[in-house]
């Protein structure tokens, strides 16, 4: 063996993990930080000033750092092995909700664990896309129409099960992440018009048989929320009221009056990025729609230069899955989307999220370490 070729296979076992003992990406958890200070400040404001919601979400927060750094030190082939039995494990979660879950507000979506509930939906979350990029990684790409239909099935059977608590919002993020990794796959200009015209076709039946009638009032109220300003409308007008008036440079942090005087409702979760809007006007969204698109940059470079591609998938998608969380929630606090319940990711209060969001950055922190290959001369 010559000494260069020596050189080269200790290169490829060692790769970047070597030089990366903790298999960290820099830039991602520096904007990781950033972004849940900025998350625990404007959650202060948020919850009147209360500590509690603060040291609880802080709590999540460092709940999820820990098992992004856990996430982070298995290789990339040990989820890629193991999408399945993760992708099982959701499927009997969602099964358990169904059969003995916990209801609150209309909807069961919660199990009881004893110390807290947990949404098994979250799992869904990271587990679906898992499932579909391990499978289309073992195949030829772009997928056969064998191939489309079979991750098509893997994408709508949690899907629907997460229809039926009801959360339609959370049934589309997780449809929604499984179709970006078909999207990434390299699906064909065909499937993506069948697609496309397929919703199209669908959306009828939806409307008739599947959508209950507080979803479809929120569709109409997206049309026209000044018909029932006092009812189903009070949110939308609270939370583009509340947006419009902090400007351009905002009110001030805590002091914002339709938050603070208790008129935007869920102000502490789902319409938080109005306070924020409130209190720091149109440079504080701007300034949190940059950390965002950075991070999300961060994502697909990191895809871009995976060495697998379970790893290009995987990575492709929790980035775009991460942007349609913020555009859906900031659409709906704005009034462009209907109200889906939908959190601001790493800002909204909320821990099975927060653990979740952690828990795809960790796949995403050990796909940026993973060994690189070297190609040798011949």
């Amino acid at each position: 063996m010559y000494q260069d070729d020596f050189v080269r296979r200790l290169d490829t076992k060692g790769g970047d993990r070597r030089h990366n003992p903790f298999h960290i990406d820099i830039t991602l958890l520096m904007i990781l930080l950033v972004l849940c200070t900025v998350g625990l400040f404007v959650l202060y404001s948020a919850s009147e000033q209360s500590l509690f919601y603060v040291k609880r979400q802080a709590t999540f927060m460092l709940a999820g750092f820990s098992g992004m750094l856990i996430v982070a030190q298995f290789p990339v082939r040990f989820w890629e092995r193991w999408a399945t039995f993760f992708y099982g494990m959701a499927l009997l979660a969602l099964l358990a909700v169904l059969a003995f879950g916990v209801e609150a507000k209309g909807a069961t979506r919660w199990l009881n664990l004893g110390f807290t509930r947990f949404q098994p939906s979250e799992i869904a979350k990271i587990a679906v896309p898992m499932m579909v990029s391990a499978y289309l990684g073992r195949h030829y790409i772009p997928p056969t129409f064998k191939h489309v239909v079979g991750a098509l099935l893997m994408v709508g059977i949690p899907a629907l099960m997460i229809v039926k608590q009801p959360d339609l919002g959370t049934a589309i993020l997780v449809f929604t992440s499984g179709f970006f990794v078909l999207f990434l796959a390299g699906l064909r200009k065909r499937y993506l018009i069948g697609s496309f015209l397929g919703g199209l076709a669908t959306a009828p039946i939806l409307w008739l048989y599947v959508m209950r009638d507080y979803q479809k009032q929120r569709v109409l109220t997206l049309l026209s929320p000044e018909d029932d300003k006092f009812g189903a409308g009070w949110n939308i007008i609270q939370s583009t009221t509340a947006i419009g008036s902090g400007g351009f440079t905002g009110k001030g942090w805590t002091q914002g009056t339709q938050s603070q005087l208790n008129f935007l409702p869920e102000s502490h979760t789902d319409f938080i990025i109005a306070v924020l809007a409130e209190e720091f006007g149109l440079i504080g969204v701007t300034i949190l729609c940059v950390l965002y698109l950075i991070f999300i940059g961060q994502c697909m470079i990191i895809a871009l230069n995976a060495q697998s591609q379970f790893g290009r998938l995987m990575a492709g998608s929790i980035g775009l899955t991460f942007f349609i969380y913020m555009f859906v929630n900031m659409c709906m606090v704005s009034g462009l989307l209907p109200v889906v319940g939908v959190p601001l990711p790493l800002i909204s209060y909320g821990g099975s999220s927060i653990v979740t969001l952690f828990f795809g950055f960790g796949i995403i922190m050990a796909i940026s370490s993973e060994p690189k290959h070297i190609r040798t001369r011949p």
